[in-house]
C-alpha cells in the first residue's frame, strides 16, 4: 500500500505552474463538484443503506489556531484564564467554554484530549507537520490525511471523488495534498460551497456526443501516455471520470432545506458543514471542512466570541444529524487546528501560537464516546498526563477505520515506508 500528503495551506508560485490540459482537467473536475448527491436528509431506507457502507472521515480543520482556553480547557478566574465562565457537560465533571453550550450537550456522544503537545509554532510548518502526521524524514514528502486515506481505503462504490475538501476561497483540484503518492491522491475542493461553474453540459452536447468526446479523449491519453510516465496522465483521467460522475448528482449543491440552514447557521461554516453532511451521505471516503481566521493575535476574546458559536452550532448539528441516521457508526468525525493559542495574553488582547498544551475532540467510528483524556495544569500552561503528538492520533484515526497503523506499510517505488511515525503508537483509551 501507498499514499503521501500536501504541503501548507498558502500558495506558492510553483502551484500555478500547471499545463492547459491539467487546467481543463480541474477546471472540468471542479464543475462536476457542483453536482449533486442526496439533496436533502436521507428516508429511513436510505439511512438504512447508509449503516452498511465503509468508513468514511469528516475531518473539520479549524485553520488559524482555535484557543483551547475559550472552547475545549477553559480555565476560568485564573491568570490566563480570560472573561468567559465554564459550563457544565451532559459528562459529570467535564466543562467547557460557555462559548460552547451546544457542544456541552452532547459532550457524552464525544471523545476529548487535552493533552495534546506538538511542536511547531508557525502555521508554515504547522499545518503541514499536523496534517501529514509528522512522519520522520525518508527523504519524500508524506501525504496529507485525506489522501491517506483516500490510498489506504479506496474510492469506494460511489462513484465520486474519494477526497473532497469543501472550503471558502477558490476551488479546483489540490495535487499537492497527495504527495509521494500522486497527483491521483489529492482533493477536490469546493470553494465557497457553492456548486461550481459549468456543471451542465453546453446546450449543443447531449449524453451521446458527451460520451463520444469522452471516448476520443481516453484513446487519444492512451496513445500520449504509451511512452511517457503515466503519473499526470492517470491523475487527469481520474479528474474526468470523477468529474463526470459528479455530473450525475447535481442536488448536492441543491438550495438546502430551510430548517438544515437554520439548524446549522446561516454562516460560511454552517453552509460549509451542511454540503460536507451532503458529501459524507452520497458516499466521499473523506471530506474534510475548513473554517478560516481563527489566528487572533490580536482582540481574541471578541473574535473567539463571533467564531466559537459558528463552530459550536455548524459542530454540534452535523454530528447530531449523522447520529440520528445510525451514520456515526461508520462514519468518523475529527475537529481540530494546527496548534492551541497561548495561555498568556499579549500586548494586543490576543493570544500567540501555543502548540505545546491544546485540544483534539472526535467522534464516530471505532472511537470510545464519553472518553476524556489528558489534562493541563492549573494555569493552561502545560500537559501534566502523557502528552500525545500528532503521531499517536494518526495511529489511532487509522485504527478506528480498521487499518493496522502498526504493521501496515506504503510501498513507494518498491520502498516500504510506514503510514505513521513509528515512535508513536495508537492511544488506546480514545479507542472503542
Amino acid at each position: 500500500m501507498t499514499m503521501k500528503p500536501s504541503t501548507n495551506s498558502l500558495c506558492t508560485p510553483d502551484e500555478h505552474q500547471v499545463s492547459r490540459r491539467q487546467l481543463l482537467g480541474m477546471t472540468a473536475a471542479a464543475g462536476a463538484l457542483g453536482l449533486g448527491g442526496l439533496g436533502g436528509l436521507v428516508n429511513p431506507l436510505i439511512a438504512d443503506d447508509m449503516k452498511s457502507k465503509e468508513k468514511q472521515v469528516l475531518f473539520i480543520w479549524i485553520d488559524g489556531g482555535m484557543s483551547q482556553l475559550e472552547s475545549w480547557d477553559p480555565k476560568p478566574n485564573t491568570q490566563f484564564g480570560g472573561p468567559f465562565r465554564s459550563i457544565p457537560t451532559s459528562i459529570p465533571g467535564i466543562h467547557l467554554s460557555e462559548l460552547m453550550p451546544r457542544t456541552a450537550s452532547i459532550m457524552h456522544k464525544l471523545a476529548l484530549d487535552r493533552g495534546v503537545s506538538t511542536f511547531d509554532n508557525s502555521h508554515s510548518a504547522g499545518v503541514p507537520r499536523i496534517n501529514r502526521g509528522d512522519p520522520k524524514d525518508r527523504g519524500v514528502v508524506y501525504p496529507y490525511f485525506g489522501s491517506a486515506v483516500a490510498n489506504l481505503m479506496g474510492p469506494g462504490d460511489s462513484g465520486l471523488p474519494p477526497y473532497v475538501w469543501v472550503k471558502p476561497g477558490s476551488g479546483g483540484f489540490k495535487y499537492q495534498d497527495a504527495g509521494f503518492l500522486g497527483p491521483k491522491y489529492g482533493a477536490l475542493a469546493i470553494g465557497e460551497g457553492e456548486a461550481p461553474p459549468n456543471i451542465l453540459l453546453p446546450g449543443q452536447f447531449d449524453d451521446d456526443s458527451n460520451n463520444e468526446r469522452n471516448a476520443l479523449r481516453k484513446f487519444a491519453n492512451k496513445q500520449y501516455k504509451s511512452q511517457r510516465p503515466p503519473t499526470f496522465s492517470e491523475a487527469q483521467d481520474f479528474v474526468y471520470d470523477t468529474a463526470q460522475a459528479l455530473m450525475q448528482r447535481r442536488s448536492l449543491f441543491d438550495d438546502p432545506d430551510p430548517a438544515d440552514v437554520e439548524r446549522y447557521g446561516d454562516t460560511p461554516l454552517g453552509r460549509d458543514m451542511l454540503i460536507g453532511r451532503k458529501m459524507i451521505e452520497a458516499g466521499v471516503r473523506f471530506v474534510k471542512v475548513n473554517s478560516y481566521g481563527w489566528d487572533t493575535h490580536g482582540d481574541n476574546f471578541n473574535g473567539h466570541a463571533s467564531l466559537m458559536p459558528r463552530f459550536d452550532q455548524a459542530f454540534t448539528a452535523v454530528v447530531e444529524d449523522l447520529d440520528q441516521r445510525g451514520m456515526l457508526d461508520h462514519v468518523l468525525v475529527i475537529a481540530m487546528s494546527e496548534f492551541g493559542r497561548t495561555p498568556r495574553i499579549n500586548g494586543h488582547i490576543g493570544r500567540d501560537h501555543w502548540p505545546e498544551a491544546w485540544s483534539i475532540a472526535m467522534t464516530g467510528t471505532g472511537i470510545k464516546q464519553g472518553a476524556m483524556i489528558g489534562e493541563t495544569n492549573e494555569q493552561g500552561t502545560w500537559v501534566t498526563s502523557e502528552p500525545h503528538d500528532i503521531g499517536h492520533f494518526f495511529h489511532t484515526w487509522f485504527n478506528a477505520l480498521g487499518i493496522d497503523s502498526e504493521h501496515t506499510e506504503y510501498i513507494n517505488d518498491g520502498q516500504p515506508l510506514p503510514i505513521a511515525n513509528d515512535d508513536c503508537t495508537p492511544i488506546r483509551e480514545l479507542l472503542a
